[in-house]
């Protein structure tokens, strides 16, 4: 079998995406685009060298960079555009269900209110509902740079648009901001009904991967790479079927590991983890869900039934009911790349 094919195969199919980053998938050109529209001076002298400019050390060089650019969103219009460009590029990957993390801290900051950013993202998920048929639920994340009680102004800001929230996050940067720092925000995000998820186990040690499921309550790890590391954890997390969101380009733009062929997300399959893939911040890491199928069959001794079972992972460790989850996946398992 061809890995053309296997690319192929895996690009019909009907997947989910749970570890996207909607300030992420700002482009190059939307973010230029938007810079002169609102006369921001960038330290860029063309699209090309923000381009250019996407090269990353580690985690918090791309925070730099990645902060920097969501500064050119500034009215609901530019949320919508953002949300709308991204559930575009959705529908052309045959992803119909994902759920996306948005950074109200990073928005909040900048004078930008709560009715701004949610309502464009509001409009633009409606329109793909209606026009693609499209299931998407949002993640409010916080920024784990910041304090708690951020973190807890951000839950209750949002109070208005709770029915649009879906679950709450922990993302930006890992070290030095251990899951502790937030559990009792967790607690309350917990009290108020939502899911919740949380990063750790990219740059951050095993250890915050068993303080997010002990003291966050977490039913996903985003990332959670390094789990490998601690072989108790492994069973864990096998054992109570926790999701793992992997993001495979991402992990080698941000030198988690040092090349695709490295990446350990075929041995977290074979050891029976509840593994997905995801695409994470597709703008600035190359590429979007399909990319990512791409890097790993190009690079890694994948068969189709590993290609099959990652995109029902997809569906299982999502937040969707029970009876769409089995539909999609039933879908998927009846697919043959002789088909």
């Amino acid at each position: 079998m061809s890995k053309n094919r296997l690319v192929e195969f895996a690009n019909k199919l009907p997947k989910a995406e749970l570890h996207i980053h909607i300030e992420g998938s700002l482009e190059p050109a939307l973010m230029w685009r938007l810079a002169q529209k609102h006369n921001i001076t960038l330290p860029f002298e063309s699209v090309e060298a923000i381009e250019h400019a996407y090269q990353f050390e580690d985690l918090q060089s791309f925070l730099d960079l990645y902060y920097q650019g969501a500064d050119v969103l500034r009215d609901e219009d530019d949320f919508y555009t953002l949300m709308w460009s991204y559930l575009c590029k959705c529908h052309e990957q045959k992803v119909v269900h994902t759920e996306i993390m948005f950074d109200p801290q990073t928005h909040t900051a900048r004078g930008i209110d709560f009715s701004i950013f949610m309502e464009g993202f509001k409009k633009a998920i409606a329109q793909a509902k209606q026009e693609f048929g499209m299931s998407v639920y949002l993640i409010l994340s916080f920024l784990r740079h910041l304090s708690e009680q951020s973190a807890f102004d951000a839950l209750y800001q949002a109070k208005p648009y709770y029915e649009m929230i879906k679950a709450v996050g922990l993302d930006s940067s890992e070290l030095g901001n251990p899951p502790e720092k937030f559990e009792k925000v967790f607690a309350e995000a917990k009290s108020l009904g939502f899911k919740r998820v949380a990063h750790a186990g990219e740059e951050g040690p095993p250890s915050y991967i068993w303080g997010a499921i002990e003291l966050l309550d977490v039913h996903r790890i985003d990332h959670g790479v390094r789990s490998s590391e601690d072989l108790a954890l492994i069973e864990y997390l096998r054992k109570h079927e926790i999701p793992l969101t992997v993001c495979p380009l991402s992990n080698v733009k941000l030198c988690v590991v040092g090349s695709m062929q490295e990446h350990n997300i075929l041995s977290l399959l074979s050891q029976g983890l509840l593994v997905t893939v995801n695409a994470d911040d597709p703008s600035y890491f190359g590429g979007y869900l399909n990319e990512n199928y791409a890097a790993i069959i190009e690079n890694l001794d994948i068969s189709e039934r590993q290609v099959k079972q990652l995109i029902v992972n997809g569906f299982r460790a999502s937040f969707l009911p029970d009876a769409a989850k089995q539909q999609w996946i039933a879908d998927i398992e009846n697919k043959s790349i002789l088909d």
